[in-house]
This record gives structure tokens, C-alpha cells and sequence, in this order.
């Protein structure tokens, strides 16, 4: 294919409100998924208590789940050639087992 006719990377301009601007902390992420979808729920957990409070959902299909899994990936090797390498925290380095989790809802 010549260069004329190579499809050109389509240009997207992204609008972002000010609420959303400021973010969401979340340190407690919930997953479900169907044949057809895959639920994010992103929460917070505070230490001592027993009840986490979902501050967002996001539903995504399982191919734009998959977009989104590489583009993390990519993002996460950027980030540590840069930074350096991200400690995990551990129960055995006490952490107190909370945060990320994945599970499938009924």
C-alpha cells in the first residue's frame, strides 16, 4: 500500500468535566463479568472497617476489556522503566490483605 492510500490514525478530542477532573481514589476494585460484559466496580476500603462504598461502575465489553488490559500493561512497563520496579505489598510484609481483589457476582 502506498503512503497516500494507508489509512490515517483517526484524531479524538476529549472533553473532561471539572467534577471528573478531580478523580476518584480507589483502593478496592470488585469484578463480575457475563457472557456479554465485564462490570468494574471501583471502591474505597478504609482500614477497620468492615463495608466498602462503590464510588464508580464501569460496564465494558470483554473486547474492550481485553484493549484496556494491554493498554495497562503497556502503561505499567513504561511506568517502572521510568520510575522503577512497583513493590506490591504483602501480608508477609504487613500489608493488611486488602485492595485489589477480582470475583465473579451472582
Amino acid at each position: 500500500m502506498s503512503e497516500e492510500m494507508k489509512p490515517q490514525p483517526q484524531q479524538i478530542n476529549v472533553e473532561i468535566g471539572e467534577k471528573e477532573a478531580e478523580g476518584i481514589f480507589s483502593n478496592f476494585v470488585l469484578i463480575a463479568h457475563s457472557p456479554s460484559e465485564f462490570i468494574i466496580d471501583f471502591a474505597r476500603l478504609l482500614p477497620g472497617l468492615p463495608k466498602a462504598k462503590v464510588f464508580a461502575r464501569i460496564l465494558m465489553t470483554p473486547q474492550h476489556t481485553m484493549l484496556l488490559r494491554n493498554a495497562l500493561e503497556d502503561n505499567l512497563k513504561k511506568f517502572e522503566e521510568r520510575f522503577g520496579k512497583i513493590k506490591l505489598i504483602s501480608k508477609e510484609d504487613g500489608g493488611k490483605g486488602f485492595g485489589f481483589i477480582g470475583g465473579e457476582k451472582h
